[in-house]
């Protein structure tokens, strides 16, 4: 062989092989994105509008490299100001408190606009101690002696203050702690006369003289009360649940007050519960093994699909004047759910201490829905505030299950919208008050996602709806207006972007916050007719990207089908190299009632941008039968399958991925996800299990038998029977991950939180039992002590997840007994 002829097979050679490298794992480069060291990187990333009251006013915060500020905006007049100036408002602070401040760190201010609206009071905490006030105490000698003898207990001094606007100093207005108004046990009527509670299991009240004395000593033995139902008990009572007690805090509390749910009448003379039996209901249980002393139990109620027993409930109208309970009208022996419908809360509403719940009407009715166990019988219904006498307005019936939305009430109650998905996407109907159709307002094949105003002079209806831009990515949501006879619809924030707007209460003008996922969030100020008002502001990512932080890539392929348009995201490790073969990691989250897709840009990195940089390449993307933002029938695709029905568009795009980027190592796919995501990560590794070959699959509800059945019943489908008696019967058949266990061939890890009282650790273990009995290796971590979400050791669980891809992957196995990276950049100084 020549020389020149050996050279150039031996280049040939090395880039056959150098192209095949697998990268290395990079844990340094993971740790540098974590959730702690991102905080201190990216600030604010959009603009929060505390609306006021007086004007199209409103204030806000926003947060850059510099420091916060403040600003004031008056839609009306085109005007942006800072509520007040960092350094002199600094200066002020270090002088009154003498503690010292300066224009980049200032503290973090709660405002509370005075009445007129001319004024900010907020409440700073120094660093000066000052003995504790002991008031309305009384003592004996003996005790006054002890008392004096002792050292004063001491506390931090306040300082309440107040600045005028445009005004050059600060006002003290006195050194008192923020006193609470309230209690979490009371419901306060709207017009203060009276405060509902629950004690033990019944409904007890006070009147306003009394609660004022409660809300400074809860223990006051002067304060009166009275009791007013008689008949409430545990799991069929007033109020008062234990949810996420433990057994022994469950006894410890039972004499207290408690809270009381329900919603007022405007006028507060009448009270509407909704009463709950679930005493048939049969017990769960969770044990928290590393709580203090002994191993703690918790007992709740807990529903699973396909029990004949259901929650029974009643609709229960309190009269305050003559404390009298009027019952409405309900067919009580068919199983199914109510909602009462309430008024939306105003916008300028955000900052106020009290905002009782109120009933839709002001007409003395009560609007409600009420929909069959099995999903798919929707009722919109009225009841007489006075007699409880009842009747349906709206009817929707589906082969499916059917969705909601709140009712719309207007024109002097004279009118109602109403959201439905009978046509097979998601649109707005106008009825009469007497639940006649009048008219469809919005039509076509889009998604109306949410109501958003509503201007009753002009008959213009404001909303955000999906999918109206054929040539966007259909979960880009956008505010749109239309009239209510259908005409005029027009987009008031268009753009190739997703977006989120509050409207003010005015109608005439919204903060609109808008970007992609790999753009720079901004936000604006637009007038209702989509005129561009102000530029608010740009996130500042300088940081971000100084730490050598790339956009992710979005992408869009086609289903298992063929036909289905798939939506997606790609996100890569920072040091990306072409030249290098990456495993491919998918994080999936099936829904039904959501997809774990960002649209907008994203600092929380800590399921997707931070796995990457492990050393993978990382995907997350839509599935048929996901999201609900598109049409029903995508929406609806796993209907009577909820184990299999996203796995084949899964597959299917990691192929297409592959065929496209040739860095992309098709025989390493591997999948992970938490709750439903771990669910499905699982079912993917033994559907596919010459594919997926390893996954790490958290909190996964992998038995839907023993999840709870409004998930289940409500996206598998519950089927209900009668016989010829008449008698109902409901059948639930699904499919579980257990049951072909023995399909396992990849790398599998389990891991779930000892006390998840959502999720149950027994879909888990059932998991675990039958790889046991498969003869099938895997992992196995229990989260001690911890729920759903994992709380503390979610950054735990972010390792063990490295770990393992790591491991089977990338050809690297963590041996050290110490996590480096959670350890690397604590202080040790204890």
């Amino acid at each position: 062989m020549k020389k020149s002829a050996f050279i150039l097979l031996f280049v040939f050679v090395s880039s056959i092989s150098f192209a095949q490298e697998t990268p290395k794992p990079n844990y340094r480069q993971a740790a540098k994105y974590s959730p702690k060291n991102l905080a201190k990187l990216v600030h604010s990333t959009s603009v929060s509008p505390h609306w006021l009251k007086k004007g199209n006013r409103f204030w806000y915060q926003y947060k850059t490299s510099d420091g916060a500020n403040y600003y004031l905006v008056d839609a009306d007049r085109k005007t942006r100001t800072t509520l007040f100036d960092n350094v002199k408002m600094a200066k002020w602070l270090t002088e009154i408190t003498k503690d010292p401040y300066d224009g980049q760190h200032l503290p973090r201010f709660n405002f509370k606009f005075n009445t007129a609206e001319t004024a900010i009071r907020f409440r700073v905490t120094s660093t000066e101690e000052v003995p504790v006030k002991e008031e309305d105490k009384k003592s004996d000698k003996k005790k006054d002696k002890k008392a004096k003898s002792k050292k004063p207990k001491m506390e931090k001094k306040v300082y309440h203050l107040e600045y005028r606007l445009g005004g050059n100093g600060l006002t003290i207005i006195d050194n008192e702690k923020e006193e609470k108004k309230w209690k979490n046990w009371a419901n306060i009527a709207p017009d203060s006369s009276i405060v509902l509670f629950s004690k033990n299991f019944n409904i007890h009240w006070m009147d306003k003289a009394n609660f004022l004395k409660a809300v400074k000593d809860e223990k006051d033995s002067t304060i009166v009360e009275h009791q007013w139902t008689k008949d409430g008990v545990e799991n069929y009572g007033y109020g008062g649940g234990s949810r996420g007690e433990n057994n022994e805090t469950k006894i410890k509390n039972k004499d207290n007050r408690k809270g009381v749910w329900g919603t007022w009448s405007y006028d507060s003379k009448k009270f509407v519960f909704q009463k709950s039996d679930s005493r048939h209901i049969k017990d769960l249980w969770v044990i928290n093994s590393v709580s203090s002393k002994r191993p703690v139990l918790e007992t709740y109620k807990y529903h699973m699909p396909g029990e004949q027993e259901y929650y029974k409930s009643e609709l229960l109208i309190f009269d305050i004047p003559s404390k009298s309970v009027i019952n409405v009208e309900l067919d009580t022996i068919k199983q199914q759910s109510l909602s009462v419908f309430r008024a939306p809360s105003k916008q300028s509403s955000r900052d106020d201490d009290f905002r009782p719940s109120l009933l839709l009407s002001k007409k003395g009715k009560l609007y409600y829905s009420v929909i069959s166990r099995d999903r798919k019988k929707y009722d919109v219904c009225v009841a007489d505030l006075e007699t409880g006498k009842s009747k349906v307005l709206i009817e929707e019936r589906f082969n499916t299950y059917i969705e909601s939305r709140p009712l719309i009430l207007f024109n002097n109650e004279t009118e109602m919208l109403h959201w439905a998905e009978r046509d097979g996407w998601a649109h707005f109907y106008l009825y009469d008050a007497n639940g006649k159709l009048k008219k469809q307002v919005t039509n076509g094949d889009y998604h109306v996602a949410n109501f958003a105003g509503l201007d009753e002079k002009s008959r213009t209806l404001y909303f955000t709806a999906n999918g109206v831009h054929k040539n966007q990515d259909p979960y880009y949501a956008h505010l749109y207006k239309i009239n209510l006879n259908g005409s005029g619809m027009r987009t008031l924030n268009a753009g190739d972007f997703t977006s989120s707007a509050s409207m003010a209460d005015s109608n005439k003008y919204f903060v609109s916050n808008f970007s992609k996922v790999n753009t720079v969030p901004k936000s604006e100020l637009r007038s209702s007719d989509g005129r561009v008002v102000m530029k608010l502001e740009e996130a500042d990512l300088s940081q971000l990207f100084a730490s050598g932080y790339k956009f992710p890539e979005t992408f869009k392929v086609k289903a298992d089908d063929g036909i289905t348009d798939l939506y997606g995201v790609m996100y890569k490790p920072f040091d990306f190299d072409s030249t290098k073969v990456y495993p491919l990691l998918e994080y999936v989250y099936p829904g039904p009632q959501t997809e774990a897709v960002n649209k907008s840009f994203s600092y929380r990195m800590d399921r997707l941008d931070r796995m990457a940089q492990v050393g993978f390449v990382v995907i997350t993307l839509g599935n048929r039968g996901g999201h609900p933002d598109r049409s029903k029938w995508y929406h609806n695709y796993g209907y009577g399958n909820l184990r299999d029905y996203g796995l084949a568009d899964k597959k299917y795009v990691a192929e297409q991925l592959a065929n496209k980027h040739k860095y992309i190592d098709i025989t390493k796919v591997g999948i992970y996800g938490h709750s439903g995501g771990g669910f499905m990560s699982t079912a993917a590794m033994l559907v596919y299990p010459d594919f997926f070959k390893a996954a790490v699959s958290s909190a996964g509800n992998h038995d839907n038998n023993v999840y709870n059945s409004w998930w289940s019943e409500t996206h598998h489908g519950v089927k209900e029977e009668i016989d010829e008696k008449g008698k109902i019967s409901y059948k639930y058949k699904i499919d579980t991950n257990q049951s072909i266990a023995k399909n396992l061939k990849g790398h599998l890890m389990l891991i779930h939180g000892d006390v998840d009282n959502n999720v149950h650790p027994a879909g888990t273990i059932r998991m675990a039992n039958e790889l046991i009995k498969a003869h099938k290796r895997f992992k196995f971590m229990t989260m001690p002590g911890q729920r759903h979400g994992f709380g503390s050791m979610t950054e735990y669980s972010f390792w063990l997840r490295a770990d393992h891809f790591s491991k089977y992957f990338l050809g690297v196995e963590a041996t050290s007994v110490d996590i480096t990276e959670m350890n690397r950049d604590n202080p040790k100084n204890k």
